[in-house]
């Protein structure tokens, strides 16, 4: 019994033309911000519901650590500093 032969299958080569028209550096922008997750635990995200309320207890966590060691501003950047960069 023949099998019907569907468009779906892989085909052994496959040439440029197969894949459209590209774009080049269709997702350039969005390469170069990068992204950072962090995935926090349950009884973490309660106290700290949005990404706004953790940078903000971080940044002050920076400025304790910078208060109670002495650091001085070149060994960690500043709260401006970093979202200017």
């Amino acid at each position: 019994m023949k099998r019907a032969k569907s468009n779906d299958e892989l085909r052994p080569l496959y040439t440029r033309e197969d894949f459209g028209k590209g774009i080049r550096g269709k997702h350039f922008e969005a390469y170069r911000k990068g992204t950072n997750l962090v995935l926090l635990s349950p009884d973490v995200a309660k106290v700290f519901p949005t990404d706004e309320a953790v940078n903000e207890a971080l940044r002050s966590l920076i400025d304790l650590a910078r208060k109670s060691t002495g650091l001085k501003k070149r060994a960690l950047p500043t709260t401006k500093e970093k979202t200017t960069a």
